[in-house]
C-alpha cells in the first residue's frame, strides 16, 4: 500500500464535512490536486504569465518553454514516438470530438462501420452517432457478457471488413471493466480499421504505452490524474494526424494566410488554434511528475488492494448489488442498495462526510442494459485508505438502517 503520509500532499483532504473527516470517493469524476500542481499553477500566474509561441520577451519565452516541456512529459508518460503526436485539448470529450469531426467526417462514408460498446461514456458514444448520421456510416455495438465484460469471439464477430473505426473505453467508468485493448487493436488492424481508446479511467491509474497497444488514437483528461480541469490530451499516430484537417481555425494554427486561402502549421500546432490552455498544460506536467515520483506500478497495486478489500467488506451489507466483473477490474464500485434510491444513498453518506457519485454517470445506454435508472459509485485513488473504506461501509449500514426505519414507521 502507498504510505498514508501521501495524504499530506492533498490539502483538500484535511477538512471536515458535516462534522466528519472528509472521505473522498469520487476520483473517477475528478481527482484531488497535490500541492505540487497547486504550487505550479500559482508560480505560473505569479511569475511567468504570458502567451506562448508569439513573443520574444522573457516571460513569453519562459511560458513557451514550460508549455512545450509539459508536452514532452506527456509524450514520455504514454510512450509516444514524437511530440508531434501529442495535442493539448480541453479534455477527453474534446479529444474524441476532434477525431470524430476530423477523421470521422473526413474519411468515413456510407457503408462503413463504426464499432463501439454499450459501456461507453456519452463522450465516446454521441460523437459517433453524429458521424454516422453525417456520413451514412453504420454504428455497431459489441455485446456485453452478463458480468459487463466483452469476449474475443464477440469482438471478432462485430468487426468486419467494412469496419473503419473502433472506439472503446479502456476502463469502464461504471463497471470497472478493463477491456482487452491490445487484442481489439490486432483484430481491428487486421481488417484495416483504426482504433481510438478512451483512456480517461486508465491513464491515471496504470501504465499505458501507446506503442505497445498500437492504438491509433488515445484520449484522456488531466483533471482525473491530479492535474487542473480544462486540460486534456489527444494522442494520434503521426501519419494519421498529418492527413487530418483541423477543426478549429484562427491564430496560432496557421502557417500563411492569404485573402482566399491559408496553410496550416506543422504538427501538433495545427490542431491547437487560438491561445492554448497554457497553465493547464503546465499543471498537467506537474501532475505527471507527481505520479511518476510515486510510480504507476505502486498506484495500480494500491488501488487493487483497495478494491479487493472493498469488495470483501460490502458483502456484509444486505441488499447490496454491485455491477461489473468480480476480478480484473479498475478501482471503482458501482452499486445499488435494495429499496433505496441512489441519490438518497449519496445524500446520507454526505451527512457522514463521505463523497460518492450517484446518477447515470453519463452512461444511459449502459443503465438501460443494467435495467436500472441510476447507480451509486465509489471510486478510489492513490490517497484513499482501507480505513476510509471501513467508514464507507459503516455509512452504508447506517443508510440501510435509516431507510428501513423510515419505511417501516
Amino acid at each position: 500500500m502507498i504510505d498514508k503520509s501521501i495524504r499530506k500532499e492533498f490539502p483538500i483532504l484535511d477538512q471536515k464535512i458535516n462534522g466528519h473527516p472528509l472521505v473522498y470517493l469520487d476520483s473517477a469524476a475528478t481527482a484531488q490536486k497535490p500541492l505540487k500542481v497547486i504550487e505550479t499553477l500559482d508560480n505560473y500566474y505569479r511569475k511567468m504569465n504570458s502567451n506562448v509561441h508569439r513573443g520574444v520577451h522573457t516571460l513569453g519565452t519562459c511560458a513557451t518553454d514550460a508549455y512545450e516541456e509539459a508536452r514532452e512529459k506527456v509524450r514520455k508518460f504514454i510512450h509516444a514516438k514524437s511530440i508531434e503526436e501529442i495535442i493539448f485539448t480541453r479534455g477527453t470529450t474534446t479529444s474524441i470530438n476532434l477525431v470524430a469531426q476530423s477523421f470521422g467526417k473526413g474519411f468515413l462514408k456510407e457503408g462503413d462501420e463504426i464499432v463501439i460498446t454499450i459501456m461507453e461514456h456519452h463522450s465516446n458514444l454521441i460523437p459517433w452517432q453524429q458521424v454516422a448520421k453525417a456520413t451514412g456510416a453504420t454504428l455497431k455495438y459489441i455485446p456485453l457478457q452478463p458480468d459487463g465484460t466483452i469476449n474475443i469471439e464477440d469482438i471478432k464477430a462485430t468487426i468486419t471488413a467494412n469496419t473503419k473505426l473502433v472506439a472503446m473505453t479502456h476502463v469502464s467508468n461504471v463497471l470497472g471493466t478493463i477491456n482487452p485493448i491490445k487484442e481489439v487493436v490486432k483484430i481491428a488492424h487486421a481488417v484495416g480499421a483504426r482504433v481510438l481508446v478512451d483512456g480517461a479511467q486508465s491513464v491515471p491509474h496504470m501504465k499505458v504505452d501507446v506503442q505497445d497497444l498500437d492504438c491509433d488514437f488515445l484520449a484522456f483528461s488531466g483533471h482525473k490524474m491530479g492535474g487542473p480541469t480544462g486540460i486534456g490530451v489527444l494522442y494520434g499516430k503521426k501519419e494519421l494526424l498529418e492527413k487530418m484537417e483541423p477543426v478549429e481555425f484562427g491564430g496560432e494554427m496557421i502557417e500563411f494566410v492569404e485573402l482566399y486561402d491559408s496553410t496550416w502549421k506543422e504538427l501538433p500546432w495545427k490542431f491547437e488554434g487560438g491561445t492554448p490552455i497554457i497553465a493547464g498544460a503546465i499543471g498537467l506536467g506537474a501532475a505527471i511528475d507527481f505520479i511518476q515520483s510515486i510510480g504507476l506500478d505502486e498506484i495500480e497495486k494500491h488501488e487493487h488492494e483497495l478494491i479487493e478489500y472493498a469488495m470483501e467488506r460490502v458483502q456484509t451489507i444486505n441488499g447490496f448489488t454491485m455491477y461489473g466483473p468480480k476480478t480484473n477490474r479498475g478501482g471503482l464500485i458501482a452499486f445499488n442498495l435494495e429499496g433505496v434510491h441512489p441519490h438518497d444513498v449519496a445524500t446520507v453518506l454526505d451527512t457522514e462526510g463521505i463523497a460518492v457519485r450517484a446518477g447515470h454517470h453519463c452512461a444511459q445506454p449502459l443503465m438501460k442494459w443494467l435495467n436500472v435508472s441510476a447507480t451509486v459509485r465509489a471510486s478510489f485513488y492513490l490517497y484513499n485508505t482501507k480505513e476510509e473504506i471501513d467508514r464507507f461501509v459503516e455509512g452504508l449500514q447506517k443508510t440501510k438502517e435509516y431507510f428501513s426505519h423510515v419505511y417501516t414507521r
